[in-house]
This record gives C-alpha cells, sequence and structure tokens, in this order.
C-alpha cells in the first residue's frame, strides 16, 4: 500500500496536472524527497532553504495538522492521506491607515453590495 498526497490545485504545475499523488509510507520529511525525487523543484515550494516548512503551508496526514505532532517528523503509514495546503492571505488598498475604508471604496468592498 501507499500514502496518498493530495496536491493543491497551486502546485499542479510541478506535479504534471496530477492532484493525488501515491508515496511510499515515511515521515513528511521522506514524502517530501519522494516528490522532489519524482518532480524536481517540488521541495522548493513547500521548504525553505534551511529545510523547515514553508510558514505558509499546512500538512495535515488524516485530518491532524503536523505542526502539532512532530512537524517535518510526523509519519504517514499505509493507507494515510496527505494533505497539502498553502494558506490564504491578501490585503486591500482600500483601506487607509487607519483600517477605515477609503472615500468611494466602501460598496463591494468586501464582497458585499
Amino acid at each position: 500500500m501507499s500514502v496518498a498526497v493530495r496536491i493543491p490545485t497551486v502546485f499542479r504545475k510541478y506535479t504534471e496536472g496530477e492532484s493525488q499523488v501515491k508515496v511510499d509510507p515515511g515521515t513528511i520529511g521522506e514524502l517530501i524527497g519522494q516528490l522532489e525525487h519524482r518532480y524536481p523543484g517540488f521541495k522548493g515550494q513547500v521548504l525553505t532553504d534551511d529545510g523547515s516548512l514553508h510558514r505558509f503551508i499546512n500538512v495535515y496526514v488524516n485530518d491532524e495538522d503536523i505542526r502539532y505532532i512532530q512537524k517535518l517528523e510526523t509519519k504517514a503509514s499505509e493507507g494515510d492521506t496527505v494533505s497539502l495546503l498553502p494558506s490564504v492571505a491578501g490585503g486591500s488598498d482600500r483601506l487607509d491607515d487607519r483600517g477605515h475604508y477609503r472615500e468611494g471604496n466602501r460598496k463591494g468592498a468586501i464582497g458585499w453590495g
């Protein structure tokens, strides 16, 4: 058996469009190594230069956040599902320095209206 790694849309350009990839069981660090071997350049999308997980990437093993387990040393066993989820963040130039809406930017600023 294997471990299923769910690949989010933003990373599929590094996995030849695959939305799910099967890898051998091991630690999350080892799984990322397997993905890098199969898809060169993938590792740089999820790990920093010093080998730690990018702060904007969330990794779950069966819905458990690895940051609260053993981070990259968290084990994924046969039949497990690993999900890689990039954090979504953004901003708006519709607010002034005090956090108030600029004149004329109130309607539809957050999707309302």
